[in-house]
């Protein structure tokens, strides 16, 4: 299983953080623990690892010879960090994290640190196709991306329908749009008490 997914910079500053079981200290002395594990950590050493020290955060595990592994990639100045259970492959994570980090890149096109800053919701959207409850949902990305692109459509036409400032924008807003032409047009309207209930 899956219990966390973390996202963050060289510096050790959380970018996206998703925890799917409860944990027993604080999120951010986690991330600061396991920042600590990964980046002392030399290039050419491989990119999973046992992690004992975990057990104080998220629990000891039932079976003793079980422990906690960290699975992470580095890209650019982003580490990708999946905490998961004996339950897991590792390579797998790994691959996991490609898929991952691929469906970023698709919907933000080359995605950097600044947009999972300013468009954290996506990202956290996109995370939620892939994994669902600390397990594995989705593996393709052009279901991953396809879903995503649909939900960001059905956001924004609720949007438009919703805000009447947003009517004349285009778009094919709700359908109000006919009879109003621009937000200012509309904001005139009924300040001169104009327009009908």
């Amino acid at each position: 299983m899956i219990h966390a997914v973390l996202i963050f910079n060289t510096s050790g500053i959380p970018r996206l953080t998703k925890f799917y079981t409860p944990l027993h200290q604080s999120s951010q002395t986690l991330i600061q623990k396991i920042f600590s594990l990964i980046s002392i950590r030399p290039a050419g050493l491989c990119n999973f690892l046992d992690a004992p020290e975990l057990e104080a955060f998220l629990g000891p595990k039932d079976d003793s010879d079980e422990r906690w592994r960290v699975v992470y990639r580095n890209y650019a100045t982003l580490y990708f960090v999946f905490v998961v259970d004996g339950a897991e492959s590792e390579l797998g994570i790994l691959d996991l994290i490609q898929v991952f980090v691929e469906a970023l890149d698709r919907h933000f096109e080359n995605v950097c640190e600044l947009d999972l800053v300013f468009h954290f919701d996506e990202a956290h959207h996109i995370l939620a196709e892939i994994i669902q409850g600390g397990l594995v949902l989705e593996t393709n990305g052009d279901e991953i991306s396809n879903s995503v692109k649909l939900a960001s459509k059905a956001r924004r036409s609720s949007f438009v329908s919703a805000n009447p400032l947003s009517l004349g924008s285009g778009g094919g807003g709700g359908p109000r749009s006919g009879s109003l032409q621009t937000p200012l047009g509309w904001l005139t309207d009924r300040l001169t008490g104009v327009a009908t209930r």
